[in-house]
């Protein structure tokens, strides 16, 4: 909402602009609106943070759980674009698994958008993406790194990239390899 709000000032105070430089009769008068506001515009992944996750969610051609009984194909898919949830034994092309990726970039980088209320650097919010991509979108939005994140503590809510390194209850190699790589780069 904070870059909504911006974003609208700045057209605001554009229009403004324009406005009074193509009123040449000065006995028009012109009002303006004082509003504080601010915008955030909505920010998308970059092919460097795409790649990036695409590290991390090798390509399976065939489902298989992920560790904590979750059914996963191609580039870490769970759900299908039409809303179906991946179950065993399923399969898919190479073509496939990249359409449910970009469909799955979509979710979640809208995830970000809405619930992240701070101005964020690409970096960060490729990171940002990656864990909500891993952990999914519950998960990001109770976590105490978005509550740290949204008061403006960038350090404290880095440190928090760490504690989601288990499935199942379990730590996970990859995962704790994978949040290191998350805050690297969310601090870079």
């Amino acid at each position: 909402m904070k870059r909504f709000k911006k974003w609208l000032k700045q057209m605001i105070n554009q229009y403004q602009v324009s406005s009074r430089s193509e009123t040449s009769n000065s006995n028009i008068a012109t009002a303006y609106d004082e509003t504080e506001v601010e915008a955030i515009v909505p920010m998308q992944i970059s092919h460097a943070g795409m790649r990036f996750i695409m590290e991390f969610e090798d390509l399976r051609l065939k489902s298989y759980d992920d560790g904590a009984g979750t059914w996963t194909i191609g580039y870490g898919t769970t759900i299908y674009p039409n809303g179906v949830r991946v179950k065993r034994g399923e399969t898919c092309t190479e073509s496939e698994a990249k359409a449910y990726f970009q469909h799955d970039l979509l979710r979640f980088q809208r995830t970000v958008n809405h619930l992240v209320n701070v101005s964020l650097k690409q970096n960060q919010f490729d990171a940002l993406v990656s864990l909500t991509y891993n952990i999914g979108e519950n998960a990001f939005r109770t976590s105490t790194l978005l509550k740290y994140l949204n008061m403006g503590e960038y350090s404290a809510a880095a440190e928090q990239f760490g504690v989601w390194n288990k499935a199942g209850g379990n730590v996970m190699r990859g995962l704790v390899r994978r949040r290191h790589a998350e805050k690297e780069l969310f601090l870079k």
